[in-house]
């Protein structure tokens, strides 16, 4: 018969340690009661792991502001941002933009830069990033300690390899193993849309759903999931393609080969056509016109209802497949009226088999606007850093 192994004290208080402050990095301010709460813990366990925190520089403890309640208020635990901050990188089709990103997930920094011409290629891009984090880095006075990259391709996991990134026009790029050769930290690199399912999940509308996807539109479209509160992600990294499900046989052209793939029908391209404007429209003017659209419901739907029912026709899809209670959409998709949205809401909810069994898949827009991917790409880099602090 075999004994199962004990844990050592000294892994006992690391693990507590490290549980603790996720829960403050993720949650914010806590009292120390709240925490004994959260964490199953007993309150001189708590004490100790608290003082021992602020003493290493790591938390602090602050009388919040005065409130109307009576009797002496609760000390909060605080995580002290400069005590760990990582690198976000958020790799777009159009731009880049990059952040340094403090604990409890404070953006202390940040820059941008747009890409046109021979600035697209993986050779600038790199050397780019590198030379602005390390401006950044000496502006704040602080270093990284890890690095998270959100690119619109498929990416493997385990180094960081970008297998194709067809917007961008790469194809193979070791972009987590050369950037680490000059950084000389961990770098961690992820499809765009996983990242944005990650930050929607910790910081956004899908908190406390434990099964949920998120649905990026912008140039491509591409999805995240989490499935049973963690990242679905797939062999080898490779998973969220939904943006290449083939779903209309006999329509266009997809730069992957297929033909009537998704994002044919509700990319940017495309909802530039159902607008009426030219596919190479710049973003702005499609936000000008969708924005008039809002308040005219009449006119959005005559507008957009063939647009709507090909969103709907893939979102149905989804549901049916992955079963999620909420379906999160990004990028361009949070800026279609409301009144267009609902009504893509009823639909997914009549036609999906899935969402009648569990009640109503609920459809929302994400609130983390232009950081959702920057911010997923600086908790998975924080995934590193946090037992380590």
């Amino acid at each position: 018969m075999t004994s199962t192994p004990v844990a050592r004290p000294d892994e006992v208080r690391r693990h507590n340690r490290t549980t603790l402050l996720r829960l403050l990095h993720v949650t914010g301010p806590c009292t120390r009661a709240t925490l004994a709460a959260e964490l199953g813990l007993n309150r001189s366990t708590i004490k100790t792991l608290v003082d021992g925190l602020a003493e290493a520089g790591v938390v602090e403890e602050k009388v919040p502001r005065p409130g109307r309640g009576a009797g002496r208020p609760s000390l909060l635990v605080l995580p002290q941002p400069q005590a760990a901050v990582v690198l976000a990188v958020d790799l777009q089709v159009e731009h880049v933009a990059i952040a340094l990103v403090g604990l409890g997930g404070q953006i202390l920094g940040r820059n941008s830069w747009n890409l046109r011409g021979r600035m697209r290629e993986a050779d600038e891009v790199i050397t780019h990033i590198i030379e602005s984090a390390a401006m950044l880095a000496g502006d704040l006075g602080v270093q990284p300690t890890a690095v998270g990259v959100s690119v619109p391709g498929v990416v493997r996991r385990a180094d960081g390899h970008v297998h194709e990134a067809p917007n961008l026009r790469w194809t193979d790029v070791a972009l987590g193993e050369r950037l680490n050769s000059v950084m000389r930290i961990p770098i961690l690199v992820g499809n765009d849309a996983e990242l944005g399912a990650v930050a929607e999940h910790l910081r956004g509308v899908a908190r406390g759903a434990s099964d949920a996807v998120y649905v990026s539109a912008d140039v491509g479209v591409g999805g995240g999931v989490i499935s049973d509160g963690s990242s679905l992600r797939g062999a080898a990294g490779y998973v969220g393609e939904i943006g290449h499900m083939v779903i209309r046989p006999d329509g266009r052209p997809c730069y992957c080969g297929n033909i009537g793939c998704w994002e044919t029908e509700v990319g940017e391209a495309a909802l530039c056509r159902a607008l009426g404007l030219a596919e190479d429209t710049p973003r702005g003017a499609i936000l000008v016109e969708l924005r008039e659209l809002a308040g005219d419901p009449q006119a959005a739907w005559e507008r957009l209802s063939e647009f709507a029912e090909w969103l709907t026709l893939g979102l149905v899809n989804v549901v049916n497949l992955l079963g999620p209670q909420l379906l999160v959409l990004g990028d361009l998709l949070t800026v279609l009226p409301a009144s267009v949205l609902e009504r893509v809401g009823g639909e997914i909810r009549r036609r999906s088999l899935v969402s009648r069994a569990v009640g109503g898949t609920r459809l929302v827009s994400s609130v983390l606007g232009a950081d959702v991917k920057l911010l997923g790409a600086a908790e998975v880099a924080f995934e590193q850093v946090l037992d380590t602090v």
